[in-house]
């Protein structure tokens, strides 16, 4: 099963907070929704843009998408 990385991107001085505080939500709504997602983080990019980002199931990915509206998506590979 191809994962997929769900991602919100955050821009300016702030982003790394605001990208900190986003995941918070979307961590709850993980628990709220009893979901099974295991992986959540957030990447700084650079001081002005930062990222954060769930990993689900491609088969999971459409009612997620439409749910929580991320900027954009990426296929996810295991660095």
């Amino acid at each position: 099963m191809r994962k997929l990385k769900l991602i919100w991107d955050f821009r300016g001085p702030a982003s790394k907070k605001t990208a900190q505080h986003h995941l918070v939500h979307l961590n709850e709504y993980i628990a709220v929704n009893n979901l099974n997602i295991t992986i959540t983080d957030i990447e700084v990019l650079n001081n002005m843009h930062s990222i954060a980002y769930i990993v689900v199931d491609e088969s999971e990915m459409k009612p997620l998408r439409d749910a929580l509206k991320p900027n954009r998506g990426q296929i996810y590979s295991k660095n």
